[in-house]
């Protein structure tokens, strides 16, 4: 069968979320691809070389209006207007994204735990309430499981993608972390992209950064109502790889350099292992 635009992307892109889709239904999982996909290009823009920076946030977002109108002019706009007109997906959720993004074009650099939430919360938890549109849901404390676990993903993101973000000049462990362990912006980043040896305390902060990834799951966990815990079955997996990712870094070290990745069966198994249990849940 051929796949749609947006799935081949979401296929080509390597997405730890792919497993996660496979388990929805066609017509859902056609519409999470579409959403994924226009959020991934609003990511490229600040990414990738040739993705225009704030020029290319406005197409994209240009594009998602006319979406919503019902005049979409490209491929994957019609594959997102067939989304928005089947699932009620607020619109804001894109501009948050879009918000988030533009927090990336130039130098990064958050003081506190506190801003860096900001930005999760608008690259990762806007993705996520989007999401449970989709995914369909009943108590209205589902969208602050998805928003505390976005925070938890962007989080393993940022502990998976150091070296590869200090390479671009961006620095999301928040200064008044560093300055606990005795670190300064310039000393972590030279030993980032291994332009100076790694001191003990780069570790000790990337495990601190962890500890509070953890405490993200956990919270999400806890607010996940049992009436939607099957419906959120997608986003069950999501965590669990996530944070199999998360426990590999920590096993490692928190290794600098090329990224931790997760094996294909690896993920595949924890995505089994962890339908099995949400639909055994009672």
């Amino acid at each position: 069968m051929t796949r749609s635009p947006a799935a081949q992307l979401t296929r080509r892109s390597g997405t730890n979320f792919y497993y996660a889709f496979l388990l929805l239904p066609p017509h859902k999982r056609q519409a999470i691809y579409a959403v994924y996909a226009f959020c991934r290009g609003l990511d490229d823009c600040v990414d990738e070389p040739d993705g225009g920076g704030e020029e290319g946030l406005r197409r994209w977002l240009e594009e998602i209006d006319r979406a919503y109108a019902g005049a979409p002019q490209t491929p994957l706009g019609r594959e997102l207007a067939e989304a928005v007109q089947r699932f009620p997906i607020p619109r804001a959720c894109f501009g948050e994204v879009a918000e988030g993004c533009r927090m990336d074009l130039g130098p990064v650099r958050y003081n506190t735990a506190a801003d860096l939430e900001v930005y999760c919360r608008r690259v990762a938890g806007a993705v996520g309430l989007a999401s449970i549109e989709i995914f369909g849901y009943t108590d209205p404390g589902t969208k602050d499981y998805a928003l505390e676990l976005g925070l938890a993903l962007q989080l393993t993101n940022i502990l998976r993608d150091v070296s590869a973000d200090a390479a671009r000049d961006r620095l999301y462990v928040p200064l008044c972390d560093l300055q606990r362990f005795g670190l300064t912006a310039a000393e972590f980043l030279a030993a980032a992209t291994g332009a100076a040896p790694a001191p003990p305390a780069v570790r000790e902060v990337l495990a601190f950064v962890a500890g509070r990834a953890h405490e993200h799951y956990a919270r999400a966990a806890a607010l996940l109502p049992p009436a939607d815990r099957r419906a959120m079955a997608s986003a069950e997996v999501m965590g669990a790889v996530y944070r199999a990712l998360l426990d590999a870094l920590v096993r490692r070290g928190h290794p600098l350099g090329p990224r931790v990745r997760l094996s294909t069966p690896r993920k595949a198994w924890i995505a089994l292992r962890t339908l099995v249990h949400v639909r055994g849940a009672r």
